[in-house]
């Protein structure tokens, strides 16, 4: 699942850069892309080193993914950017969730592909700025964000239904499926008070 989601965010990410204004723009979304690619690398190395080919391992989140992505394409730049600092957020606070799951050697490769905070923050600086501009943008980005968060909870439910190992890994300590509603709320909780720093309504 990782893998793939690396894989198909430097897809959409480097089509999304072409969106942005100016070149100087172009490159920076571009470098976020690239940063995807190489995560992919490492987490496909990492299956491929324990005998599983990574193309079949991922087969099963090409369709969750890949509808998630064609349901929240971006019009334009600020929604692109919206997209990134949403996505990576959302990613990383999961990543952390599962890695606390996983065995030590497995769980210090996850942890590390945490995203680079200086990209999250260049999106931010981004959008505040836009908003100092014009602050109507910000019931459009708004809902926007609202959207992206909608749908990729839709996906994760879609996934954890689908794969009964990924809802062994968040069934909470009692092995009782609360755990599941637990971790979508704390993912929530913790998108909000993203919102508000931004600020973004939530």
């Amino acid at each position: 699942m990782l893998a793939y989601g690396e894989l198909v965010a430097f897809d959409r990410m480097a089509e999304d850069a072409r969106l942005a204004p100016d070149l100087a723009r172009r490159a920076a979304l571009s470098e976020m892309a690239g940063a995807e690619i190489v995560n992919y690398g490492r987490v496909a190395a990492r299956l491929a080193d324990a005998g599983v080919d990574p193309s079949v391992a991922m087969e099963p989140f090409v369709a969750p993914l890949d509808e998630y992505h064609e349901q929240t394409h971006p019009n334009d730049w600020l929604e692109a950017l919206t997209k990134a600092y949403v996505g990576r957020g959302i990613t990383d606070d999961f990543v952390r969730e599962i890695a606390s799951r996983l065995g030590p050697s497995d769980e210090a490769l996850v942890l590390e592909l945490l995203h680079d905070s200086r990209y999250v923050r260049y999106a931010a600086d981004e959008i505040r700025a836009a908003l100092a501009a014009d602050p109507s943008v910000g019931n459009r980005l708004s809902m926007w964000a609202r959207r992206l968060v909608g749908e990729g909870l839709r996906q994760a439910q879609r996934v954890g239904v689908e794969r009964d190992k990924i809802t062994e890994l968040l069934v909470d300590a009692t092995g009782e499926l609360s755990g599941v509603a637990e971790l979508f709320a704390r993912l929530t909780s913790a998108h909000t008070t993203r919102m508000v720093d931004l600020g973004l309504n939530t």
